[in-house]
C-alpha cells in the first residue's frame, strides 16, 4: 500500500483600490471592480493549494518559496507559482490524489465561475480539486477573500 500524506492551506488578502489590477480567483479573471492586495496577482485559492501541497511533502510553505519581498514574483501568475509546486512535491516522490477548498467571501459570486476554477485548478495540479464558496453568514463585514484548502497526496 502506498503511503498517503494530508496537507492544509490557508491564505488570505484584503481587498484593494487599484484600478489596474484584475480579481483573479483558482486562474480565473472575474469580470468585477474588485481586486485583491498583494505582491503576485493574489489568487487566495492557488495560494492555499499549494501550501496545502508543500506542508504533506515536508517542502516549506509558499513563503519560502515564493517571497513577498522578491521582486521576481511581482504580479506573478499564481498558476504557474502552483505548477512549480507541483513540480516539486512530484520530485519529492508524491503526487496529488484531490484537494477540496472552502472559500469564504461575501462578492464576487463564485458559483458562476466554479467549474471554470476548478478546471483550471485540476489541470495544473493533475489531480481533482474541488471549490464551495461560502458566506461568513452575519459575522460581520469581510474586507477581502480567505481560502482553506486541504489535500491528500500519496506516494508516486
Amino acid at each position: 500500500m502506498k503511503a498517503v500524506r494530508v496537507g492544509h492551506g490557508f491564505d488570505s488578502h484584503p481587498f484593494g483600490d487599484d484600478p489596474s489590477r484584475a480579481l483573479v480567483l483558482g486562474g480565473v479573471t472575474f469580470e468585477t471592480d474588485l481586486c485583491l492586495v498583494g505582491h503576485s496577482d493574489a489568487d487566495v485559492i492557488a495560494h492555499a493549494c499549494a501550501d496545502a501541497l508543500l506542508g504533506p511533502a515536508a517542502l516549506g510553505d509558499i513563503g519560502a518559496w515564493f517571497p513577498d519581498d522578491d521582486p521576481a514574483f511581482a504580479g506573478a501568475d499564481s498558476l504557474q507559482l502552483l505548477d512549480q509546486v507541483v513540480a516539486a512535491v512530484a520530485d519529492a516522490g508524491w503526487r496529488a490524489v484531490n484537494i477540496d477548498c472552502s472559500v469564504v467571501a461575501e462578492e464576487p459570486k463564485l458559483a458562476p465561475q466554479r467549474l471554470a476554477m476548478q478546471a483550471a485548478l485540476s489541470g495544473v495540479v493533475g489531480a481533482p480539486v474541488t471549490i464551495k464558496g461560502k458566506r461568513p453568514e452575519g459575522l460581520g463585514p469581510v474586507d477581502g477573500i480567505a481560502c482553506w484548502a486541504v489535500a491528500l497526496l500519496e506516494e508516486s
